[in-house]
C-alpha cells in the first residue's frame, strides 16, 4: 500500500493510500516511502493545515468501518475549524448516542484530515487517542482556534 510520512508539530504521521484514495493516517514513521500525486497533495494540505493556512481538507477519502461509522465520519467533516461539537451533537446529525459517537470516533482511520478532535464531551474535553492523547487534542484545538478555553 503507497504510504508517505511527514513531520509535523504533533509527531511524524505517515498517510495511507488504496486504490487512488486515503485510508488511513496513523501515528508514526514507516521505512518504505511512495510518492502519489494524491500522496503529495496530502502531505502539502497536512503541511498548510500545520502552518495554519488550511482550513478544510480537499482529498479523496475511503475510510473503511460500517455504514454508522462512515456517517458519523461525514458529520464529523461537517464541523467548521476552530469550533468544536458535543458527542450528542454529532448523534443527532448521525443518529445513535453519545457513547455510540464516541466509540466511532475512537475508530476514526484518517484522524487530523476527518476532525475527530473536534469533537467534545458535554462537560470537558472529552478523550482522544491519536499521538499523545489530551495534549495532542489540545494542541489541535488551540491550533484552529487560540483564544478558546479548554477544561
Amino acid at each position: 500500500m503507497p504510504q508517505l510520512s511527514l513531520h509535523t508539530p504533533v509527531g511524524d504521521i505517515t498517510v495511507f493510500e488504496e486504490d487512488g484514495a486515503i485510508v488511513s493516517l496513523d501515528w508514526g514513521w514507516v521505512r518504505d516511502q511512495t510518492h502519489s500525486a494524491l500522496l503529495d497533495r496530502a502531505q502539502e494540505q497536512l503541511q498548510a493545515y500545520f502552518d495554519g493556512e488550511l482550513t478544510r481538507f480537499d482529498l479523496t477519502l475511503a475510510p473503511a468501518g460500517t455504514a454508522y461509522r462512515k456517517g458519523v465520519w461525514r458529520a464529523l467533516c461537517n464541523i467548521p475549524y476552530g469550533e468544536t461539537r458535543s458527542y450528542q451533537d454529532i448523534a443527532h446529525e448521525a443518529g445513535g448516542s453519545a457513547r455510540s459517537v464516541g466509540q466511532a470516533n475512537g475508530r476514526n482511520p484518517i484522524p487530523l484530515i476527518i476532525p475527530c478532535h473536534r469533537v467534545v464531551a458535554a462537560t470537558h474535553i472529552g478523550g482522544y487517542s491519536g499521538g499523545d492523547g489530551l495534549p495532542t487534542k489540545r494542541w489541535l484545538l488551540a491550533l484552529e482556534n487560540p483564544v478558546r478555553t479548554l477544561l
